[in-house]
């Protein structure tokens, strides 16, 4: 069997900062529209929580008084109003609090480009895992509609199960599995709920996939996808990430207590393997081994997955348990649907990729094959 994971950065819709150019211009609105929610969600609202939140849809975002959107905020107002603006007198928060309205702050969200919607659904054409774990996915529809229709469009075949579940992340980025037959998924088990003494621990989900082979093994897949390091203090970001690489090594430790032999962590881990936040599942005390240093690995050179492939590239992984090492017998890394360096040149791509924004993702697949 083929297992695959690949960063598709969302299907047929996505947050519209998502697309900005300068990331710092998408931090700016992401912590624009958390203050917004926070204080909009507050059961009564002070003079300080009225005045903040004008403030902020004023100056930066006119647009959601005057329409009720701004370029990248759209504010969903079902039942009563959260301003009005009297006679001769500037605008001002019309309620006291969440009781006195229905409604949210939510981000705008535009299509993706069709040829970069193809093009991911050629790279997973040509990985052609049996098993292909999906990361950063709006929701199931979505997933769904896009192995109906996208895959087949350029020849793919389709997959038989298409699962995902909702996680935490505002911005509606998943993470998701693909199977086909024989391997069927016996068993979900989401952990978006887990908590630690800092609190939630999951930016997403760290769903359990279990998989019933046709040989009638059992293959558990984790597929995650850490916080991010674009948004938010470094420090912050990198405590935030080692809390989940140490939750999914408890998990893993756990499974194998229950005596599960074929594991396999995989997805976008936004860090290095050798930086302090990965060291719960990489570190000296890890019998993990993760595919791009198995020794049938064939790679291009190039050790990372992002961008254009350097050391501090290195975010995407599949990790496996001793038992799943002993049944490797290929295991590589795709490019194709990246667009490398400046004029797309560092590394082969496929044809219909034209420009930047046709590339399927900047996340290259990695893929392994074992005899499960």
């Amino acid at each position: 069997m083929r297992l695959a994971t690949f960063n598709v950065e969302n299907m047929f819709e996505r947050a519209s900062i998502m697309n900005l150019s300068d990331w710092k211009e998408g931090e700016l609105v992401l912590q624009d529209f958390a203050v917004l929610t926070n204080l909009s969600e507050k059961p009564q609202y002070s003079m300080a929580d009225k005045k903040k939140m004008l403030e902020i849809m004023q100056k930066r975002h006119k647009g959601l008084i005057t329409s009720g959107h701004s370029f990248h905020i759209r504010l969903n107002e079902i039942r009563g109003k959260l301003t009005k603006k009297p006679r001769n007198a500037p605008v001002e928060i019309a309620v006291n609090g969440r009781d006195d309205w229905i409604g949210w702050f939510e981000l705008k969200r535009e299509i993706i480009k069709e040829a970069a919607i193809e093009n991911t659904a050629r790279v997973i054409r040509e990985v052609n895992g049996d098993v292909f774990c999906i990361i950063e996915v709006e929701n199931r529809i979505a997933a769904n509609r896009f192995n109906e229709s996208v895959i087949p469009k350029v020849g793919g075949l389709k997959y038989g199960h298409v699962m995902l579940i909702d996680g935490n992340d505002d911005r509606g980025i998943d993470v998701g599995i693909m199977t086909r037959q024989p391997f069927e998924i016996q068993s979900i088990v989401s952990h978006v709920d887990d908590i630690d003494a800092e609190g939630r621990i999951f930016s997403r989900d760290c769903p359990e996939y279990k998989i019933i082979t046709p040989s009638k093994n059992i293959l558990l897949v984790l597929v995650n996808h850490f916080k991010s390091k674009g948004y938010g203090l470094q420090n912050d970001n990198d405590i935030r990430r080692k809390r989940q690489a140490q939750r999914v090594r408890e998990i893993y430790e756990e499974r194998l207590k229950e005596g599960f032999e074929y594991i396999v962590i995989a997805g976008d881990f936004n860090d290095t393997p050798k930086r302090d936040p990965l060291k719960p599942l990489l570190g000296n005390n890890s019998d993990l081994v993760d595919v791009m240093s198995h020794p049938k690995f064939v790679g291009d050179g190039r050790e990372g997955t992002h961008g254009n492939g350097t050391k501090d590239g290195k975010l995407d992984y599949i990790l496996m348990s001793p038992k799943v090492v002993t049944r490797v017998q290929n295991c590589g890394i795709d490019r194709r649907g990246v667009w490398g360096g400046k004029n797309g040149d560092l590394f082969p791509h496929f044809p219909e990729i034209k420009t930047p924004k046709d590339a399927a993702s900047d996340h290259a697949a990695l893929w392994v094959e074992f005899n499960l």
